[in-house]
């Protein structure tokens, strides 16, 4: 399963960033393919708070907008929103150990813990801070 982070989500909807088709083209893949694929609940939560953020875009997403947006994603019959479950506490403090992670980053950690919780084979990102943890595969699909 591939799961998308914040920062794909967002050249989704947001048309002035250089990677916006080719992160359309890539979620649409995931959306009309027949295989399971999620996000995140932290990176919906995140999605919400920077697509509507008036000191990020000079015409940010209303909330009715960011939501919709939301709801069309998981309106494809294979996408998951995933959270915490099982087994998340241990992932999440070996991650954090290992990756001798502290402030910020434990949001990235909660990320590939989440993921790595729920056997996800890759993350998409933009983000180079999850080479920390190096048994979540990631990769840009906008590259």
């Amino acid at each position: 399963m591939i799961a998308v982070d914040t920062n794909i989500l967002v050249a989704f909807v947001r048309s002035e960033y250089a990677s916006h088709e080719k992160a359309r083209g890539r979620i649409r893949e995931l959306a009309e393919g027949s295989a399971p694929w999620a996000v995140p609940w932290p990176c919906v939560h995140e999605f919400l708070a920077v697509t509507t953020n008036p000191r990020i875009f000079r015409t940010p997403l209303s909330l009715v907008q960011a939501c919709d947006a939301v709801d069309a994603l998981l309106e494809s019959p294979t996408a998951r929103v995933i959270a915490e479950g099982p087994g998340y506490w241990e992932t999440l403090r070996s991650l954090l150990a290992d990756g001798d992670v502290v402030g910020p980053r434990v949001h990235d950690a909660r990320i590939a813990a989440i993921c790595l919780t729920h056997g996800v084979a890759e993350l998409w990102s933009a983000d180079r801070d999850f080479g920390r943890f190096p048994t979540l595969r990631v990769r840009n699909p906008c590259l």
